[in-house]
Order: structure tokens, then C-alpha cells, then sequence
């Protein structure tokens, strides 16, 4: 290792964000014998949970990790998750799915949608999701995994994430880090020392007395941002003019209304409420404005909307939409809530502390830091940010609602210029593009715009070189072929069990 490498890694806080963290960083660099691993956790500081619903990236990082399916599914009450169910969100008693996956098959050269745009001017409006083997998965309670060997088969296209509880995912990741030599340690930080000719952190003081020493220091402590805010003032970019809703009450309870492999999100007079079936409970949630709702009539509307008894008592959380300007300052990477917040509409919370740990690896630093390195980590961060923002306002900014004030408040809001544009896009001839690699892919603006009802004027001219008939007969067969494999595939629950998981719910204890 170079002279001047790092020794030291100390990672401040533990919860989901701080266990992803030490997990990645002692298994991709644990080889190296000089560096060392050590996380600093109090019990007596409650962690939040950064979220129970994924996206797909999560499976990659399990698989950098080693981590068998069956082992994790069983481990942390996991089912799996094939889209995201929105209920309401552009008329009461409409709804859409934002699947994992693509839709149909490309033709002649261009997008599957176009075809489809085509086939609806000739008066075929079947829905864009008839056309999703994810969606048509789901909606059965099916599960089944990628098939890339068939490259000719609509299950080579199918994407998957999981559902899971995040206090359990933690557990799990902290026995593997603590099997690569992560030392974690007890004890609750109440100074921080910096050298006084760099800046940088050079340890912190925990309540006992103790001092523990760094080189790097990973900041997972939380809004609060012990680090990289209290201390170095990283300054905070906020998005709640654009973003108002600032809460959210969460709730588990017993199992009911079906364990469907979808996360659902159901539109309320204030903002949302999130429905994540476990195997064992379901996790619950209202995300609201306080602006326009109180917190006792937000608890009310969560807990009079459960599909089972409560198994807990709600837990209320606060929180600004937005991102330190700044998440690596010197010799402190900020990750999780540390690093920045948006509310969990489309389950990016676990996701941005993946990208971080990615971005961090890529850019290991030496003792030198250099400011090149810092700085790209930061840019691509905030834009990664914007990118999930822009998304994010799409599901807003495209509602018909005009039943509250919260809907008709939120649309007055003028949206960011980076929806406009893809909107604009869309609107013209259906053309849906993804910028600088951003985590949203085209299938998943096509899934919001179209399930919100906007209706493009045209369609790439590509579409027009097969006959009418063709084109309408080509799209029955490939729905036929969709429904057909989605029928073949095994019930989620008896995959579940066949590889050990155990489905019995929990009741409330008195």
C-alpha cells in the first residue's frame, strides 16, 4: 500500500446506512491487512429506518456481498417486489404500476411504445401495462427470476427488487462485516476533533472518554449530521418549495388484503400512503404536508386505512426534502439521511446509500484527498439528486386531482426545467430519453407519464413501416404471450416457502 494510504476507516452511526457501508467497504478492501474497519453505534440513539421497498440495484449489491437468496429472503422476512402500485394519484379510482422491466418487444428498430402509440390511433386503447410481464406477474401474485439464457423469452426482460425489513437487513449485513473484521463499537459521540492545520476530522470523543481515531470518517449519523453539518457546515439544498410534504407517520400491521410482490402508494388528501407486504406484517406509512394536514388527523387517516389490526404504535417522522451541498468535505463522506432525503414515493432511500458507497469505492482516497476526487463525488451526487427530484415531481405535477388544497397547491408549483423538457419530449411523439445515466430509465418515465394519462400526438415514423393489421396482430400475440408466462409462473408464497421462509404473521403484543 502507498505511504501515504489510509489506515483507518471510521464509520459514525450504525443503522442501515452504516452497516451497508461497513459491509461493502471491508469485503471490496478488507484484503488489505494495514486498513482497518471500525463503526461506532450507540444503543441509546434510535435508528430510521431508510426505507423497506428497493429497486433492482439492490440485488447487485447483495451479490457483491456474497449474500445467498434464499438466505437473505429468509433473514431479513423479504418478499419480492416486481413494480410500484400508484392508487389515486391521477383521479380517485384510477391506477397505474410502475413495473421493473420493459414492455413488449422493440420493433423495427425503435421503442416498443411507439407501436403501441400507433395501435392506439387505430382505436386499439389497450392499457400500456397488458404489455408488462412484470405487472401482469404481480397483479397475479406471481413471482419468477430473470431468464437471461432466453433471450427470446419476455422473462429475459424482467426486473426484480425486494420488500424486506430494514432493522433485520442491518442485522444481517452487521454479522457479515463483523465476520470480515469490522470492530464495532459501543458509545455515544459528543465531541469532534480536527487538526488544526487541515481541517480535516482527526477523531471523535465518545461520552466514556474515549477517543477513536481516523483517517476517513463516514458519516452515517442521520439528519442530524454530526459530522458532516454540525461540524463542517456543509450547508443544505432545499427542495421543500418543490417537494412540501415534510412527515410521515409509520405503522406496521398484521398481513391482510393479499401479499402481492408490489409496493403500493395510495394518493390521500395530503400527500401518500405507502403499503409494503412483508412476510410476516405489513409495513405502513403516511408522507404528508404539514401545511396542510395536522399530525393527529394524518395518524388518523393512516390507522383508519390498514388492511390489519396494528402490531405497533405509529412512529412519527420529520424531515426537509433535499442534499448537503456538499456530502464529502476532507476526510468526511456523508451517507443515508446524513447525506440528504426524498421522500420514499419511488424507494430510493437504500438506493442513494448504494450509489454513495459505489462512488466512495470508485474514489477511495488517500490522506492527500484530493479535490478533484471530492468534487466529482459531489456533482455526481447532486445530480443523481435532481434526477430522482425531477422524477419524483412528475408524479405530482401530472395529477388531475383538484379535490384538496394539497392538490391543487401542489400543482400550481412550477415544476423543475428537467420534467419540463421530458414531458415536452413526450408529449410531441413519445420520445422518452435518459440523461447522464440517471437510475430512472426511459420504462420508468414511459410507466409514470402514460399512467398519468399524457397522450403523445404522434410516434416515431418507424412505427408506420408495418401494415396497420400487422402491427395490431403483432401486439395480440406478444399480450398472449405475456398473459400466457405470467399464468405458468409459481405463487410468490410457495416460492417463499420452498426455500425456507417462514409466513406466519405476528400479532400485536399486549
Amino acid at each position: 500500500m502507498r505511504p501515504n494510504g489510509i489506515r483507518r476507516v471510521v464509520i459514525v452511526g450504525g443503522g442501515t446506512a452504516g452497516w451497508m457501508a461497513a459491509a461493502a467497504l471491508s469485503r471490496v478492501l478488507g484484503g488489505d491487512p494495514t486498513l482497518t474497519f471500525e463503526l461506532v453505534e450507540s444503543d441509546e440513539i434510535g435508528t430510521v429506518g431508510v426505507g423497506e421497498s428497493t429497486i433492482p440495484q439492490i440485488v447487485l449489491f447483495n451479490a457483491l456481498l456474497g449474500i445467498d437468496e434464499g438466505e437473505f429472503l429468509r433473514a431479513t422476512n423479504a418478499t419480492y417486489k416486481l413494480g410500484i402500485e400508484f392508487v389515486d394519484w391521477t383521479h380517485i379510482g384510477e391506477r397505474f404500476i410502475h413495473p421493473f422491466g420493459f414492455y413488449g418487444l422493440d420493433m423495427q428498430g425503435v421503442e416498443f411504445h411507439h407501436h403501441w402509440l400507433k395501435a392506439r390511433s387505430l382505436g386499439d386503447e389497450t392499457p400500456l401495462q397488458d404489455y408488462s410481464l412484470n405487472i401482469m406477474t404481480g397483479l397475479r401474485g406471481r413471482f419468477g427470476h430473470p431468464r437471461h439464457d432466453l433471450p427470446n423469452s419476455p422473462l429475459s426482460k424482467m426486473g426484480y427488487a425486494f420488500q424486506f425489513d430494514a432493522g433485520l437487513y442491518a442485522r444481517l449485513l452487521r454479522r457479515l462485516a463483523e465476520s470480515w473484521g469490522v470492530r464495532r463499537r459501543e458509545g455515544r459521540v459528543v465531541d469532534i476533533e480536527q487538526d488544526g492545520e487541515t481541517g480535516h476530522v482527526s477523531a471523535v470523543r465518545l461520552a466514556d472518554g474515549r477517543r477513536v481515531e481516523g483517517d476517513l470518517f463516514i458519516d452515517c449519523s442521520g439528519f442530524r449530521g454530526l459530522l458532516i453539518e454540525e461540524k463542517l457546515g456543509a450547508g443544505f439544498e432545499d427542495w421543500s418549495a418543490l417537494l412540501p410534504c415534510d412527515r410521515a407517520w409509520a405503522v406496521p400491521c398484521e398481513p391482510g388484503g393479499g401479499r402481492l410482490p408490489l409496493t403500493r402508494a395510495t394518493a390521500r388528501a395530503a400527500g401518500w400512503q405507502w403499503r409494503i407486504p412483508l412476510q410476516h406484517r405489513t409495513g405502513n406509512g403516511y408522507v404528508y404536508s404539514s401545511a396542510h394536514v395536522s399530525d393527529d388527523e394524518a395518524a388518523a387517516t393512516l390507522l383508519v386505512n390498514l388492511d390489519g389490526a396494528p402490531i405497533a404504535d405509529p412512529k412519527q417522522l420529520r424531515f426537509t426534502a433535499g442534499h448537503r451541498r456538499r456530502a464529502w468535505i476532507g476526510n468526511v463522506v456523508a451517507l443515508g439521511l446524513a447525506g440528504g432525503f426524498l421522500e420514499p414515493l419511488e424507494s430510493t432511500s437504500i438506493h442513494l446509500v448504494q450509489t454513495a458507497i459505489a462512488r466512495l469505492l470508485t474514489l477511495f482516497p488517500h490522506r492527500g484527498f484530493s479535490t478533484l476526487e471530492t468534487e466529482r463525488f459531489n456533482a455526481e451526487l447532486a445530480q443523481e439528486y435532481r434526477d430522482i427530484r425531477d422524477f419524483l415531481i412528475l408524479h405530482y405535477h401530472a395529477s388531475g386531482r383538484e379535490d384538496s388544497a394539497f392538490w391543487r397547491d401542489i400543482r400550481a408549483l412550477t415544476p423543475p426545467d428537467g420534467m419540463v423538457y421530458k414531458v415536452a419530449m413526450y408529449r410531441e411523439n413519445g420520445r422518452v430519453f435518459r440523461e447522464h445515466n440517471e437510475v430512472f430509465t426511459e420504462t420508468s418515465w414511459l410507466a409514470v407519464m402514460a399512467g398519468k394519462g399524457i397522450r403523445p400526438a404522434g410516434y416515431h415514423p418507424v412505427a408506420d413501416t408495418l401494415p396497420d393489421t400487422e402491427t395490431l396482430a403483432r401486439l395480440a400475440d406478444i399480450r398472449a404471450i405475456i398473459a400466457e408466462t405470467a399464468d405458468a409462473l409459481p405463487l410468490q408464497d410457495d416460492y417463499l416457502r420452498q426455500v425456507g421462509c417462514d409466513l406466519t404473521p405476528v400479532r400485536r403484543v399486549a
